[in-house]
């Protein structure tokens, strides 16, 4: 199955693959992004590349889609979205994302996630799509709340990063609420 590569005004949204890797990795190594991101910051390149590896793998057997964010008019790979614990099957995904901080707060992440709602409610038919977050990543909770997401409750003790156990908050959106 071809990978779907989707466009919007200003981004592409494209497979994320080993040209990608360095920039992933520049990214995912900052504190500031990794702070709610369930996963401690990567300190080495070669994680960045079996990360970038496991995407392939999970878009294959069909458990998930990665997408990386690039700038139409710079050509830049500003960041990832996708759909994690993808299940056409039961008509369900979870969406989550990050952003290199140069640009963050200029709707490049409503703008990418709008589109990939679109396509998986449309070219997808899913039902519903859930997000779960820190309570305390606070961009990331308004964002979802600006797209329509309900919050649904707290997840105690559901991420693990640096160490511990931390709750989360889930939020869901379906597309019926979109209609």
């Amino acid at each position: 199955m071809e990978f779907p590569e989707l466009e919007t005004d200003r981004l592409r949204l494209v497979q994320v693959n080993e040209e990608h890797t360095r920039s992933f990795f520049e990214i995912m190594s900052k504190d500031e992004v990794t702070k709610y991101y369930g996963m401690d910051s990567l300190k080495n390149i070669d994680d960045a590349s079996k990360i970038v590896e496991s995407f392939q793998k999970t878009y294959d057997s069909k458990r998930g889609i990665r997408w990386g964010i690039v700038l139409k008019e710079a050509g830049d790979f500003v960041g990832t979205l996708g759909l994690n614990n993808l299940s056409t099957w039961s008509k369900k995904a979870e969406i989550g994302f990050e952003l290199h901080p140069s640009h963050w707060n200029r709707g490049i992440t409503t703008e990418a996630v709008k589109e990939v709602l679109r396509y998986s409610f449309e070219d997808l038919a899913l039902f519903r799509m859930g997000a779960v977050t820190f309570p305390q990543n606070e961009p990331s909770i308004q964002l979802l709340r600006r797209l329509g997401f309900a919050k649904e409750g707290l997840l105690r003790g559901y991420l693990y990063q640096n160490n511990q156990s931390h709750d989360a908050l889930v939020f869901s959106l379906l597309r019926t609420e979109l209609e």
